[in-house]
């Protein structure tokens, strides 16, 4: 019997703490699915998920950051319309100009006030838990 597992990724909610309101960076996906997404990707075999994070960063938007926290691990089976994706959702920070790269069309650097609609993945709840810990201190939940 062939076993199937959840492939694991990485997302990194970059804050850019050399501008004004600590905007996040999203990146614009050159590939399916299209629209705007948090930086990431998947981790390689032998890698640790940090590794994973500093790698997926300098591959996409150009910049080395510091790892702050996790915020939480997301793993419903339906996140990712390719496969069943388990992520680790770092927040980080840098400083710097981002600029595409990878698999990146665009980049683009947002106030928490003027995030885009079309996000990719599960990519509104993770920001929408960021914001609430970030403005508010609420921590998400499990579940």
């Amino acid at each position: 019997m062939a076993y199937r597992n959840p492939a694991p990724t990485v997302d990194i909610i970059i804050e850019l703490i050399d501008k004004p309101h600590r905007p996040i960076i999203l990146i614009e996906r050159h590939n399916e699915p299209l629209g705007w997404a948090i930086p990431g990707g998947f981790v390689d075999y032998g890698e640790s998920v940090e590794v994973a994070a500093r790698r997926e960063a300098e591959e996409e938007i150009g910049l080395k950051i510091e790892l702050i926290e996790q915020l939480l691990v997301y793993s419903d089976p339906s996140r990712d319309p390719r496969q069943h994706t388990i992520s680790v959702v770092f927040l980080a920070t840098a400083k710097g100009e981002p600029v595409a790269g990878d698999d990146a069309k665009g980049v683009g650097v947002f106030e928490p006030w003027k995030i885009p609609v079309n996000l990719c993945f599960d990519h509104d709840r993770v920001l929408r838990d960021y914001l609430r810990y970030r403005d508010y201190g609420i921590h998400p939940r499990l579940g």
